[in-house]
C-alpha cells in the first residue's frame, strides 16, 4: 500500500487525535469526518479498538502498512517487551527526530526535508526518512539548508525537546543521546492493543 497523502484533518478526526501536534483538527469539529460523523455512536468490536490503535501509532509516525509490520518483527527479536521495543524503535528513524529536534513542525515537514536532501548525519548527508538513528549520532541540517524559512519558523514555534536529545540553536545540530523510555512517549497509545492485533 502507497503512503496516504489524503487530507491528515480527516484522519485526525477519525482517529480522534491531532496528529498535527496542534489540535487544530480537532478543535472546531470533534468528530468523524462525513455526512453521519455528528451523529455516529458506534460501539467498536474487540478488533475495532486494536485496528484503530494501529492506524493512530501509524498514521502518527506517517509509516506505509509494510514498514510498520517490519518494524513490529524486528522489535519481537529483541530484549525486553515487544510493544516497548515498538515504540522506541519508531522514534529513532530520522524524520522523527528531526521533528522532535524543533527543526521542523510535524513529521511530514521532517520527512520532506530529509528526503530533499537538507538533513545530515555525522556530517553526511542523508535522505532516507527511515534511516535508524544510533544513540550518540549528530543530526543537522546542511549548511546551504540552514536559512530555509520552514526551518527558521519552526525554530521559532518550538517550545519542548525531548530528554534524550541535545540540541545546539546556533549550529542548527542535535544528539540522539540515548534511547527513549517508554514512559517519554506518546501516553495516548496502548501499544498492548497493537500486539494483540498482530498475534491473531
Amino acid at each position: 500500500m502507497a503512503r496516504y497523502t489524503g487530507s491528515s484533518w480527516k484522519i485526525s478526526r477519525r482517529l480522534g487525535i491531532s496528529l498535527s501536534g496542534t489540535g487544530k483538527e480537532l478543535e472546531k469539529r470533534p468528530y468523524a469526518p462525513g455526512p453521519h460523523g455528528p451523529t455516529q455512536r458506534k460501539k467498536l468490536s474487540e478488533y475495532g479498538l486494536q485496528l484503530q490503535e494501529k492506524q493512530k501509532l501509524r498514521h502518527t509516525y506517517g509509516v506505509t502498512e509494510r514498514q510498520f509490520r517490519n518494524l513490529f518483527d524486528k522489535a519481537a527479536k529483541l530484549q525486553g517487551k515487544q510493544g516497548d521495543n515498538f515504540m522506541i524503535l519508531l522514534e529513532t528513524r530520522l524524520d522523527n527526530l528531526v521533528y522532535r529536534l524543533g527543526l521542523a513542525r510535524t513529521r511530514r515537514q521532517a520527512r520532506q526535508l530529509v528526503n530533499h536532501g537538507h538533513v545530515t548525519v555525522d556530517g553526511s548527508r542523508v535522505d532516507i526518512p527511515s534511516y535508524s538513528v544510533k544513540p550518540g549520532q549528530v543530526i543537522g541540517i546542511r549548511e546551504k539548508s540552514q536559512k530555509l524559512n520552514i526551518v527558521k519558523e519552526s525554530m521559532e514555534l518550538n517550545s519542548y525537546t525531548p530528554e534524550y536529545v541535545s540540541f545546539d540553536a546556533d549550529k542548527l545540530e542535535g544528539t540522539f543521546t540515548r534511547l527513549p523510555e517508554r514512559a517519554e512517549l506518546a501516553a495516548d497509545i496502548n501499544e498492548a492493543l497493537i500486539v494483540e492485533f498482530y498475534s491473531r
